[in-house]
């Protein structure tokens, strides 16, 4: 990825953090995802007092993409105002590698520190589509 692209997940994943809904953590974050086709959607993490039903920034990004019709990604930036940065919960983990084991994934925080990995380092043996194969599913379909 360019800088000039990376540059610009990172200011839309701190536009999606200002967005945050944490009044129980008080821990912002933000996500800017990128398409194959360079579309880009954000997220922020979004509490719930039932702690249970709370949503990550990343998978908060991921859904609005599927939801508007995208299903490959090129790479997702999380973003913190932290000393180092914060890598993804496995949840999110989870989520990513149902759409490849190839998605960058870019930790970074406000100082500009850095981590990248690709989806399949975060979640190595991951469980996924080609597992349920024979089990009622057509992964053509999916």
């Amino acid at each position: 990825m360019n800088q000039k692209t990376k540059n610009e997940l990172i200011s839309k994943a701190k536009e999606a953090r200002e967005k945050a809904y944490v009044p129980y953590s008080g821990f912002p974050i933000g996500a800017a995802v990128l398409t194959t086709g360079g579309k880009i959607f954000t997220g922020s993490n979004i509490e719930n007092a039932a702690y249970g039903l709370t949503n990550c920034a990343e998978r908060t990004a991921i859904f609005k993409a599927i939801s508007e019709g995208y299903k490959k990604f090129e790479a997702i930036l999380i973003i913190t105002d932290t000393d180092k940065p914060v890598t993804p919960c496995g949840s999110c983990r989870q989520v990513f590698t149902e759409f490849g084991d190839d998605i960058e994934v870019i930790s970074t925080n406000y100082k500009g520190d850095e981590l990248s990995y690709t989806s399949g380092e975060l979640l190595p043996g991951a469980f996924d589509k080609d597992q349920m194969e024979g089990k009622g599913v057509n992964k053509n379909e999916i």
